[in-house]
């Protein structure tokens, strides 16, 4: 029986879709529920399954882009076993042992003899490949023997690869390189190209700074990193503090928590944070939904849970869905300071950035304290400048003070951190 697999919808949305990777190749055994593809959007990158065992046929090729259920390749189901490898003959096993042994002898042939063993270890396995040789008790030396006499063809596609079209080494300073590598734009990377763009001419954004002294949570952080682990099941990072300061400071200044819709501002009476996060296709900002109930540990699970699905392209579309306010944090990078750009329909972005030791006034003397620079930018057409500094003052204040984010008594930082 011949298996139709089709393109999977991403979201209601969305039309079409990309192949962007094949992770098996034409003719291939797969099994059934094995990632044979990854399928990306606008949106989202999710996996393509085989639903059944068998002989895979691939009819679209990688980087194509295809409408959402299009045919993307068949699976032979009559092919559900994959095939036997013949094993090679026992004379001729004993024959290469018997060379081998004869070849020991001379030094030069030992470290010919260590050097292709190295480079099997290199070799690359497909996992069914992998599994096909391990039922059938075979090596890498084993299936290498058996393929065809290396040939004029494998040299010079092994000379193209390593050293270049030129046949000259690539890092040869003498000769300077005049060439250029181009690469398609992924959908998710055009798709986040014309929302920059958009940002810049359809809303009117400016950008506030303001310094946060970090002397506390990196206190807290030290105190409690043990117990909070151990607790929790996740460290103690600085991204939740900031999470939890934004959410009672949006409480607050309910505007900018708003966004426009046609002639009307909407104002949600809840707070939906988006933390940006870099994957390998782009920027993505999955959401923290509710923020005004969750706890310091919830957060930092949650966190942890998007970065982990984010390094694999498994974040869905329903993860990165709305959003009334997004956190991006830079510093991660090293960058001192920086403008966000606003993430549409929302009306601001908070911009965190490194921690360095700096000098500051603290009661009329000069110490060092570890700062962070922070940046708010947000739509004038519908925060004022007052509301976006006071905003900003009132995220300072909370991170500098964090015990002010409760509002229960006993250990004040223990409760903070549910210890």
């Amino acid at each position: 029986m011949i298996v139709e697999i089709t393109a999977p919808s991403p979201g209601e949305s969305i039309l079409e879709v990309e192949i962007s990777t094949w992770l098996v190749e034409d003719g291939d055994h797969v099994e059934k529920d094995q990632e044979v593809a990854e399928i990306e959007s606008d949106k989202a990158t999710l996996p393509l399954v085989a639903s059944h065992p068998g002989k895979i046929k691939l009819l679209v090729k990688a980087g194509e882009t295809i409408a959402v259920g299009s045919v993307l390749c068949t699976i032979d189901t009559s092919e559900s076993t994959p095939p036997e490898i013949t094993k090679q003959p026992k004379a001729r096993q004993t024959e290469i042992s018997e060379k081998k042994e004869i070849k020991t002898t001379q030094k030069s042939d030992i470290q010919a003899e260590k050097t292709a063993n190295a480079g099997a270890e290199k070799i690359k396995i497909s996992p069914v490949a992998r599994k096909m040789m391990d039922d059938n008790g075979l090596s890498v030396d084993d299936v290498l023997a058996g393929l065809k006499r290396i040939s004029r063809k494998d040299v010079e596609a092994v000379l193209s690869s390593v050293h270049g079209k030129t046949g000259k080494i690539s890092g040869d300073k003498s000769i300077p390189s005049r060439s250029e590598k181009r690469a398609r734009m992924s959908s998710l990377r055009r798709k986040l190209s014309e929302r920059l763009v958009a940002v810049r001419n359809e809303t009117a954004m400016l950008t506030t700074f303001n310094e946060a002294d970090m002397s506390e949570v990196i206190s807290m952080r030290k105190k409690y990193q043990e117990a909070f682990t151990r607790k929790h099941g996740v460290k103690l990072g600085y991204i939740s503090f900031f999470v939890r300061a934004v959410t009672d400071a949006l409480l607050q200044f309910p505007g900018v928590n708003s966004r426009i819709e046609g002639d009307e501002i909407v104002t949600p009476e809840f707070c939906d944070i988006g933390i940006a996060v870099q994957s390998d296709k782009g920027l993505v900002v999955p959401v923290l939904r509710n923020t005004e109930t969750l706890s310091i540990a919830d957060i930092e699970r949650q966190i942890l849970e998007f970065a982990e699905k984010a390094k694999v392209n498994r974040l869905s579309i329903a993860e990165m869905t709305g959003g009334t306010f997004t956190i991006t944090n830079g510093g991660v990078f090293g960058s001192m300071l920086s403008t966000p750009i606003i993430n549409p329909p929302q009306a601001a972005i908070l911009g965190m950035h490194n921690i360095v030791n700096r000098p500051v006034a603290v009661n009329g003397r000069v110490e060092i304290r570890p700062v962070m620079y922070i940046a708010l930018s947000y739509d004038h057409r519908i925060i004022d400048g007052k509301d976006a500094v006071l905003f900003l003052v009132t995220v300072k204040e909370l991170i500098e003070n964090p015990v002010k984010l409760l509002l229960r008594g006993a250990d004040p930082e223990k409760i903070l951190l549910d210890i």
